[in-house]
C-alpha cells in the first residue's frame, strides 16, 4: 500500500526546486572518471549550494570530492605549461558622473554618447571584459592583451572561458570579440576570432571576411582551427555551421546539411567532428567526417535518435561519448553513449530516487496540418494517471526565442512536466521559427511575427481541442518573451478560443520596444527596420499589422502579466503598458513584477512566487 500511495505523488513547484542540477567539469586527467557538480537550490537561503563528485566513465558509484582543482586539466594553461589565461573587467571609459567629475564623488549620474548603454540586465559603467595571460608561477603579473580597447572578451552577457583558447604551439591566443563600440555595437552581430601573438604583441583578425557571428574556437587534434559561424550580420538565428581552417582554406563541413549546430567536439583521431543539433522536436548527436584534401565527400550523419535531448558533449572515452541528456520529465543527467554498440549507459542518477516516487506525465507526438499545408510537430503532454474519459483544462504553450527549438529540454520554470502534473493538458507546437525542421521553416518567422505563426498556434490548439478529453471551455495560452508577445497578439485575434492568458516578459508595443531594447540588430532583422521608415513596406506592415497594441480594443479575456525589472531585452515598459491597457479596459488582470530579475527568474524564492502566482491565476480563471 505504501508503494502504491507513493507512486501517486506528482511533481510540485516545491519539489521541482529541490531537484539537483548537474553540470560537468570534464574528464579526470587519468581519463577514468567524469568530474561534475550538483547544485541544489535552497529556498530558505535563497541561493544554491553545490557539491562536487567523480564517477567512473564506465559506470559505478559516485564519490564526493572537496577540491576539483587537480582532477581536471586546466584548459586555460598553455600546452607547454608556461602560461595561464584568465579574464577580468577593466575600466576603459569614463561614464559615471564621479569618474568625469572627481570632486563630485557622490554622484551616481551616467553620461552616454551612444547606444549599448545597457545590456541584458546591467548598465554600461565603462568597464569591459578583457583577456589576460601570465607566467604560470606564483604572483606573476597578468598582461592585458586588449589594453585600452572598449570591447569585450568574453562576450557579454553570457560568454565564458570558451571565448579564449591557446594555440597548440603556445605562441598565440585566439579569442572572440565584437570589436564595435556604442551604437555600432548595438546594431551588429559581427563577432570575430582574433589571434594575439605573445612574441610580437600584435593582434590579427582571423575572420574579417565573415560579417556574422564567429564563435566557439577550438583546435582539432591535428592543429586545425575550428569554429562556429553564422554568415549574415544582424541575424542572431542564422544557420550555424562548423568551419575548419585547413592549409589556408576555410572548409564549411555543414554547408550542405539543412540544420544548425549547437555545440561540437572533435574525435580523438581528428577524422570526425561530433555535434549537437535540433531535429524534429529533439536535440540529437550528429557526426560529420573531415576529408582534408581527399576527394571523399563530406557526409553528416545522425548518430542518436529518440524522444530526448542530447544537451552537451562532454568528452570521449574510448568508443564512448560522454554527454548530458534530458527529456520533458527528467532534468539533466550524465550519460555515456557507445558509438559502436549504439547503446546508452546512465552514469549519474541525481534525481532518480525522487522521480521513482512520482506518477509522471506522458508526452505524445502529434502532427498537425497547418493552414498552408505543411506538417507541424506538436508535443502533447498529458497529466499523470491520464484518463481519456475525463475532461482536462488545456494550455497552449507559446515558445520564446523566437527562433529557438521546442524540444525535450527540462526547464525549472516553464516546466511541462510540472504543468501537466497540476492537471493540465499542455499543447506545445513546433510552430514556424524553430530549428530542427529545416532552415526555411526556421526563417519564415522573420518579418512575419504575427502572420503564419499565429495560424500555426491556432491550428495546433484547434486540432487537439477535437479530442474528447479537452475541456473546450477551459483553454488558456501561456508564454514568455516571443511567447509573451504571442499571448498579447492572440488576445486580439483568438475569437474567444481562450479563457485566460499568461504573458511573461512579452513584447507588447513594437514601437516602444524598438526604442528601448538593447540589441537593436534583433528588431532590425525581425521587424524589417525602424518604425519611422515610412517608405519601408516590410517594417510598416510589421508595426501596423503585427503590433499587439493595435488590437487592445478587441481584448476581452483575463490576463496575468509578468515582468522583470532588470530585463533590458524586453524592458519593463512592455509589461507596464500591457497591464495598464488591460486595467483601463476593465479586464481582469494582474501584474507580477520582479524588480531585481532580468529576462529570467533566477532567485529561488522569486521562482517559488512565480510558480505560486502562475498556478493561482490558472485556478482563478481556468
Amino acid at each position: 500500500m505504501s508503494i502504491a500511495a507513493s507512486a501517486q505523488q506528482v511533481l510540485s513547484p516545491e519539489l521541482l526546486w529541490k531537484l539537483g542540477r548537474v553540470s560537468v567539469l570534464g574528464i579526470s586527467k587519468d581519463g577514468k572518471s567524469v568530474v561534475y557538480k550538483v547544485a541544489i537550490p535552497s529556498v530558505e537561503e535563497n541561493k544554491s549550494n553545490s557539491k562536487f563528485y567523480t564517477i567512473p566513465v564506465n559506470g559505478g558509484n559516485a564519490t564526493e570530492v572537496k577540491d576539483t582543482k587537480d582532477l581536471v586539466a586546466d584548459k586555460n594553461v598553455s600546452p607547454d605549461g608556461k602560461y595561464i589565461l584568465s579574464s577580468q573587467e577593466v575600466k576603459v571609459n569614463k561614464v559615471l558622473g564621479k569618474d568625469i567629475y572627481p570632486n563630485l564623488d557622490k554622484s551616481n549620474a551616467q553620461v552616454y554618447n551612444s547606444l549599448d548603454y545597457r545590456h541584458w540586465d546591467t548598465y554600461n559603467d565603462g568597464s569591459h571584459n578583457h583577456v589576460f595571460y601570465a607566467e604560470n608561477i606564483d604572483k606573476a603579473t597578468p598582461i592585458d592583451i586588449m589594453a585600452n580597447e572598449p570591447y569585450d572578451s568574453p562576450q557579454k552577457p553570457h560568454g565564458g572561458d570558451e571565448d579564449f583558447i591557446w594555440s597548440p604551439d603556445s605562441k598565440s591566443i585566439i579569442y572572440v570579440s565584437k570589436k564595435k563600440f556604442g551604437t555600432e555595437y548595438a546594431i551588429s552581430t559581427n563577432t570575430d576570432l582574433y589571434e594575439y601573438n605573445l612574441e610580437t604583441k600584435t593582434t590579427k583578425n582571423l575572420t574579417e571576411a565573415n560579417k556574422g557571428y564567429d564563435t566557439n574556437p577550438t583546435f582539432s587534434p591535428t592543429g586545425n582551427l575550428t569554429w562556429l559561424q553564422m554568415k549574415r550580420d544582424g541575424y542572431e538565428a542564422d544557420k550555424n555551421d562548423i568551419i575548419v581552417r585547413f592549409k589556408g582554406m576555410d572548409m564549411n563541413l555543414t554547408a550542405n546539411w539543412d540544420g544548425s549546430v549547437d555545440n561540437y567536439a572533435w574525435s580523438a583521431d581528428g577524422k570526425k567532428v561530433y555535434f549537437v543539433a535540433a531535429v524534429d522536436g529533439t536535440k540529437q548527436l550528429f557526426e560529420v567526417n573531415f576529408p582534408g584534401l581527399t576527394k571523399i565527400a563530406v557526409m553528416v550523419t545522425q548518430v542518436t535518435n529518440g524522444d530526448f535531448d542530447v544537451s552537451d558533449i562532454v568528452a570521449f572515452s574510448g568508443d564512448n561519448v560522454i554527454v548530458t541528456r534530458t527529456d520533458m520529465n527528467h532534468a539533466a543527467e550524465v550519460y555515456s553513449y557507445n558509438l559502436k554498440k549504439k547503446t546508452w549507459l546512465q552514469l549519474t542518477k541525481i534525481n532518480d530516487e525522487t522521480y521513482s516516487k512520482l506518477a509522471l506525465p506522458k508526452y505524445e507526438r502529434r502532427y498537425v496540418t497547418t493552414t498552408d499545408g505543411k506538417k507541424m510537430l506538436v508535443w502533447v503532454i498529458l497529466p499523470p494517471n491520464f484518463d481519456k474519459n475525463k475532461k482536462y483544462p488545456t494550455l497552449l504553450y507559446c515558445q520564446g526565442g523566437p527562433q529557438s527549438p521546442l524540444t525535450q529540454s527540462y526547464s525549472f520554470r516553464w516546466n511541462f512536466s510540472l504543468m501537466a502534473s497540476q492537471g493540465y493538458v499542455v499543447v506545445a507546437p513546433n510552430r514556424r521559427g524553430m530549428y530542427g525542421h529545416g532552415q526555411e521553416w526556421n526563417e519564415q518567422i522573420s518579418k512575419d511575427w504575427g502572420g503564419q505563426v499565429m495560424d500555426d498556434y491556432l491550428s495546433a490548439i484547434d486540432d487537439v481541442a477535437k479530442e474528447s478529453y479537452v475541456a473546450k471551455d477551459r483553454i488558456g495560452a501561456v508564454g514568455a518573451s516571443y511567447g509573451g508577445y504571442s499571448v498579447f497578439q492572440l488576445a486580439g485575434i483568438h475569437n474567444n478560443r481562450f479563457k485566460t492568458f499568461i504573458s511573461h516578459c512579452g513584447v507588447f508595443n513594437l514601437e516602444s520596444m524598438y526604442g528601448t531594447t538593447e540589441e537593436v540588430f534583433f528588431n532590425n532583422w525581425d521587424h524589417g527596420g525602424a518604425y519611422w521608415e515610412k517608405d519601408n513596406a516590410v517594417a510598416q506592415k510589421t508595426y501596423a499589422k503585427f503590433n499587439p497594441i493595435n488590437m487592445v480594443d478587441k481584448w476581452n479575456t483575463p490576463i496575468l502579466i509578468i515582468q522583470g525589472g532588470k530585463d533590458y531585452r524586453v524592458p519593463i515598459g512592455q509589461g507596464q503598458e500591457a497591464f495598464q491597457a488591460a486595467q483601463l479596459r476593465g479586464i481582469k488582470s494582474r501584474f507580477l513584477l520582479f524588480p531585481d530579475e532580468n529576462h529570467w527568474v533566477l532567485k529561488p524564492q522569486n521562482a517559488q512566487v512565480w510558480q505560486s502566482e502562475f498556478y493561482k491565476w490558472l485556478k482563478e480563471t481556468l
